[in-house]
Order: structure tokens, then C-alpha cells, then sequence
């Protein structure tokens, strides 16, 4: 049911006045406060850097919010956003374990109270009231809460990639370019999270972003980190490419920050190797194959061999070769052995008899080399792209036994 306060419907009329009542109480208690500021670069396309002075709204207003957090206004707008379950997302995405009280309590005033302060007082300039700063803050909660979809964005750096422009890569995730400030607009201490020269470098131009509408019911953001981390898995699968992500993901929830993740550790590491260019061939391989990752939840060896091969995109010899030829002795080899995910490989590898057993020779050695690795990796992309990976050992075998033709393949030798 809309009512009117202060001369305008809201949805909420109740959490209109504690949200309200906390902001002003806040104000009270910073005013007059110095505000620190942080000088900022922007790069320009081969002018002189441009510079700007940011007020640091987030970080100061986080600094005191043990004390704000003591004030009885505060302890009145938590229990008005506990009655209200759209609330939901914003305490899971920060207290985890719903069914605790106190963390549910910090988490409410971390994600919303905390949040709308700062977009209040940014409004503002500082801490001097103004009823129009906290109408248009007011508004953005009222929308998040009671909206019928959400807008749900998570962004990190990604490196070691370059491309033309936007490049979708299916089930809401895409690489596109870096905006300047889109991160910095809203997570000021963002600075100190990026990867190395990142907006500078012409591989360190990109971003990797899930962008994606939820329901209003629901209670728990997407797993960005899992989903993201995939996709850059998939693109070093498909193109071969130095390539990383993070090290964090910036999570925002219709616009406003809801929470900064972790990037698991092996998408976050950049690899050993070149930077390299994502072409319209690749990008439509890498998004095929990022859908096609979850077969290996159910697929102890596909798995394996996964993990592995990521592993030795990092590892020095003996190790590396070590992990090279478990992976593929996991993929195509299992019961059977080493000598048969050999024999495998090169057949599905192989165009012609001759190049089989020079690859059959290779993978034989000791030491894996960058053919061996390149291998690898191509064996696991047409395990993925086949979608059966029991099946193409058998259809391998039978081919083995000049029983039916050699499977046809998704790369180019």
C-alpha cells in the first residue's frame, strides 16, 4: 500500500521515517567534519593526464560506523528493514548465516543504512542536510526493496586480453572494455585492487562482467566468482592466452555497491606466457566452452584433468610435465594408462598418419613441451565441445581399430 509523507506517495511510510530519522541523527553527529579527499589520474588518448579531486564520503562515513552504529536511530531502522524481506539480498550478501541475529543486524546496517548515508551525504557535499538529497536517496532504496526485478552487475579487471569491442560470452557474461571511473564512482579505495598498470597497458584495457536481472524474491546474489572464473578458464582454453582476472570481483545491486568478493586464486594468477587478442573465432569457441564447463561437476576425470592443466600454466619442469601428463592421463587414459591416453590423443589430433606419430613421439617423452602443453589444452577443448567424454573414448578406440573414420574436430592442428 503507497502513502504519502512529506508530500510524497511512498511504499513504505514507516521505513521512510527511521531511514530518515537515522540520516538526520548521523548528520548531526558529523557536522562540521573534514571530509579527506583523494587526488585521482585520468588518462587521456595521448593528451596530458586529467585530475580530479574525490571526496572520500565512503571511506570516512565507514570509519565511524562503530558510533553510528550505537545510535538509537540506527537500532530503530534495522528492526523497520527486518519486517521487510526484500531486504533479504543485501544482509546474505555480507552475513552469510541468516538464521544469526546480530550478524543479520550488522549486515542490514552495513548494506543499507551505511550505503544510504553515504549516497545522502554525497548528495549533499558533506554534512549539511538537504531534504532533496535524502528524497533521491530514499527513492534508489525504495526501488531496490520493492521493485519487481533487480539489476544485479559484477566487474573485475581482466588481463592479459585485448579486443575490438564488446564480446558476449552467453549466460549474461561478456568482456567489454573498461569504463574510466565506473569502479572508482562507487568503491573509491578501488585504486589499490587493481592489477598493475590496469587502464593503461593495451592488455589491460577489459573487463569481465556479469550482468544479470533477478527476481525480486530472491534472497542470495549469483555466484559471480564461480561463474566469472569459469569464463576466464574458458578463455584460456580457447585462445591460448596469458590471461587472468581480478584479483576481486565488484559486486553492485541496482547501482549501488552491495559487496567486493574474492576471485578464486587460480582465475585471479596471470599465467606464464603472451598477452593475446580476442578474434570473433575464439570468442564464439570461448563462449561454447564456458557453457559447456559444468559437465565436468559430474565428470571425475574431466575434472582432473582440468584442474591440472590450469595447474601447469603456472608450474616450472618436473612439475609441470608431471601435471601435463596426469591431466591427460585423467582425461583419456584413466584404468588404461598413460600409453593409451597417448595413443588417444594423437588420433583425435592427428589429421594425417605422420603427424599422429610425431604427436604420439612427443607425448611419449619425459619433458612436455610447449606441443605437448598446446596438446592438452586442444584434447580438453574437443572433450568439451563432443560433450561425452566416454564416448569419444570409445569412438577413439574404434578408430584405433580402423573400425569408423577418425572424429571430427572443432581446432586446426
Amino acid at each position: 500500500m503507497w502513502r504519502v509523507t512529506d508530500g510524497v506517495a511512498h511504499r513504505a511510510p514507516h521505513l521512510y521515517q527511521s531511514l530518515r530519522a537515522f540520516c538526520l541523527a548521523a548528520f548531526a553527529a558529523e557536522r562540521g567534519a573534514e571530509l579527506p579527499f583523494a587526488f585521482e589520474e585520468h588518462a587521456t588518448g595521448g593528451g596530458p593526464s586529467l585530475y580530479e579531486y574525490r571526496p572520500l564520503v565512503r571511506g570516512f562515513v565507514e570509519e565511524q560506523g562503530p558510533t553510528l552504529r550505537r545510535l538509537p536511530d540506527a537500532r530503530n531502522a534495522i528492526d523497520d528493514l527486518r519486517r521487510e524481506p526484500a531486504a533479504a539480498m543485501f544482509a546474505n550478501a555480507h552475513s552469510g548465516a541468516m538464521h544469526a541475529s546480530g550478524a543479520q543486524d550488522d549486515a542490514l546496517f552495513r548494506t543499507i543504512l551505511l550505503p544510504m548515508l553515504v549516497a545522502v551525504a554525497e548528495r549533499c557535499g558533506g554534512f549539511d542536510w538537504s531534504d532533496d538529497a535524502f528524497a533521491a536517496a530514499y527513492a534508489d532504496i525504495e526501488r531496490s526493496l520493492f521493485g519487481t526485478a533487480r539489476s544485479y552487475v559484477a566487474v573485475t579487471p581482466l588481463v592479459g586480453l585485448s579486443a575490438g569491442g564488446r564480446v558476449e560470452l552467453g549466460g549474461d557474461i561478456r568482456v567489454r572494455p573498461v569504463v574510466s571511473g565506473e569502479v572508482s564512482s562507487l568503491w573509491p579505495e578501488a585504486s589499490g585492487l587493481m592489477p598493475p598498470q590496469f587502464g593503461r597497458d593495451v592488455d589491460r584495457l577489459l573487463v569481465l562482467e556479469l550482468a544479470r536481472e533477478l527476481d525480486a524474491g530472491e534472497a542470495e546474489p549469483p555466484d559471480a566468482a564461480g561463474e566469472l572464473a569459469d569464463a576466464v578458464t574458458a578463455l584460456r582454453l580457447a585462445t591460448a592466452g596469458a590471461i587472468a582476472a581480478g584479483p576481486v570481483v565488484f559486486e553492485r545491486l541496482d547501482f549501488r555497491p552491495l559487496r567486493i568478493s574474492p576471485l578464486l586464486p587460480i582465475a585471479a594468477t596471470q599465467p606464464r606466457g603472451e598477452a593475446t587478442r580476442l578474434d570473433s573465432l575464439r570468442a564464439r569457441l570461448a563462449a561454447d566452452l564456458r557453457e559447456r564447463l559444468p559437465l565436468a561437476d559430474d565428470d571425475r576425470g574431466l575434472s582432473e584433468a582440468l584442474d591440472r592443466w590450469e595447474l601447469s600454466l603456472f608450474a616450472d619442469d618436473p612439475f609441470r610435465s608431471g601435471q601435463v601428463r596426469d591431466a591427460l592421463t585423467a582425461l583419456f587414459g584413466g584404468a588404461d594408462g598413460t600409453w593409451a591416453a597417448s595413443m588417444r590423443a594423437a588420433v583425435l589430433l592427428g589429421e594425417q598418419s605422420k603427424d599422429r606419430a610425431e604427436l604420439l613421439e612427443a607425448l611419449r617423452a619425459e619433458h612436455a613441451n610447449r606441443v605437448v602443453r598446446d596438446a592438452l589444452r586442444r584434447v580438453l577443448v574437443e572433450t568439451l565441445l563432443y560433450g561425452n567424454r566416454a564416448e569419444l573414448i570409445r569412438t577413439l578406440d574404434e578408430t584405433l581399430l580402423g573400425l569408423r573414420p577418425r572424429p571430427a574436430t572443432a581446432l586446426a592442428a
